[in-house]
C-alpha cells in the first residue's frame, strides 16, 4: 500500500468512517472514496474533506457507485444497522449490502477488505442486530476474497450521535439523569481514534483470513462512565437510580411514538447482560498503545475542530 493507493469505505459517513477520514489524511492518503447512504452525514465530509470522493448511494441496492471500485487496493466495510425496530432493517442493511459490496468487488478485483463486525457476536445477547452481524462475517469469512475482520466493542469518540455522545448531549438537557438499576453493568469503551488506527494497521499489512477481538482495555461501570462524562463536561445534572423494570417499560413505550429511539429495550437488555470481552493485545498486534478512558472522553468533548459536529441519526 501507498498513500495514493485508492481506498473505499462503504458506510463513510457514520461514526467510524468520519473517524477514519481523519485519521487516514493525516497519514497522508489521498485517495479515498466515501460512500453512504446518509445525505447530512455525508456532507460533511464534503464540507470537512473536500478533496475527499464521496458517493450518495444505497449499497444495499446495485448502482453506479460499484464503479468506483475500479482501481482500488482496499475497501473497508462499514456500512451496518445498529438499532432499528424490525428485522427487515438489520437484514437489508448488514445481509443485502455485504452481498452487494462483495459482487462489486469481485466484479472489480478489490484485492483486500477489512470488515468491520462487532463484539455482539460473542455476546450473550439474541436479537437481530446480532444475528445480522454474525450472518455479515460469515459472508465476508467464505467469500475467498483476501480479508480480516475486526470485533470492537462500545465506541465512542468524535461525532457520535448515539452512544456516549448521544448520553453526554441528554444529561445537558435535563436536570435528572435516570440510571437503570444499581447502574454497575461493565463496559469496555473503546476510542474510536484508538481504533481506526489500528484500521489502517490492517489496511497497510493486510493480515488474511485473520479475525481481531478488540476490546477497550479499561473496564468500566456503565454509572461511572456516566459519572466521567458529567465530571469532565462539569455538569450540575442529578443522577439517580430507577427500577430497571421501569425503566425497560419507558424504553418500549418511548419506541411507539419515536421513528428512531436513540436508546431500545434490547440495548438495555444487551447493556445489562453481563458480557466481559477478552480482546488481543492491541499494542503488540497493531503497535496501537490505547488513550487513557478519561483522556479519550476528554478530547471527544473538547477537540477544538471536531468535538461539536454531531451526526444525525
Amino acid at each position: 500500500m501507498t498513500i495514493q493507493d485508492k481506498i473505499i469505505i462503504t458506510g463513510a459517513a457514520g461514526l467510524v468512517g468520519q473517524n477514519l477520514i481523519v485519521q487516514l489524511k493525516q497519514k497522508g492518503y489521498n485517495n479515498l472514496v466515501a460512500i453512504d447512504k446518509h445525505a447530512y452525514n455525508l456532507n460533511i465530509i464534503k464540507q470537512l474533506h473536500p478533496e475527499v470522493k464521496t458517493i450518495l448511494a444505497d449499497v444495499a441496492e446495485s448502482g453506479e457507485w460499484q464503479n468506483a471500485l475500479i482501481n482500488a487496493a482496499a475497501l473497508v466495510m462499514l456500512q451496518a444497522q445498529i438499532t432499528g425496530k424490525n428485522r427487515a432493517l438489520f437484514v437489508r442493511n448488514n445481509i443485502d449490502s455485504t452481498e452487494r459490496v462483495l459482487d462489486a468487488i469481485r466484479q472489480h478485483n478489490v484485492p483486500y477488505i477489512v470488515q468491520i463486525s462487532s463484539s455482539v457476536v460473542n455476546s450473550v445477547a439474541d436479537d437481530d442486530y446480532t444475528s445480522t452481524k454474525k450472518r455479515q462475517e460469515e459472508i465476508v469469512t467464505r467469500s475467498g476474497i483476501k480479508h480480516c475482520v475486526l470485533r470492537p466493542t462500545l465506541m465512542f469518540g468524535w461525532f457520535d450521535p448515539k452512544h456516549l455522545g448521544w448520553l453526554s448531549r441528554f444529561m445537558e438537557w435535563v436536570p435528572v439523569f435516570p440510571i437503570p438499576g444499581h447502574g454497575r453493568y461493565m463496559r469496555q469503551p473503546l476510542y474510536n481514534k484508538d481504533f481506526c488506527r489500528m484500521i489502517i494497521h490492517c489496511i497497510e499489512n493486510q493480515p488474511d483470513g485473520t479475525t481481531y477481538d478488540i476490546v477497550g482495555n479499561e473496564e468500566v461501570d456503565y454509572v461511572d462512565i456516566i459519572r466521567t462524562i458529567k465530571r469532565v463536561k462539569k455538569l450540575k445534572t442529578l443522577i439517580i437510580h430507577i427500577p430497571y423494570g421501569l425503566f425497560y417499560a419507558l424504553l418500549k413505550i418511548y419506541a411507539l411514538f419515536s421513528r428512531k429511539p436513540p436508546f431500545t429495550a434490547d440495548q438495555l437488555k444487551a447493556l445489562t447482560a453481563g458480557d466481559q470481552f477478552t480482546g488481543i493485545n492491541t499494542e503488540k498486534v497493531f503497535g496501537v498503545v490505547q488513550t487513557p478512558f478519561e483522556d479519550a472522553i476528554h478530547d471527544t468533548f473538547y477537540d477544538k475542530q471536531y468535538s461539536k459536529i454531531v451526526l444525525k441519526r
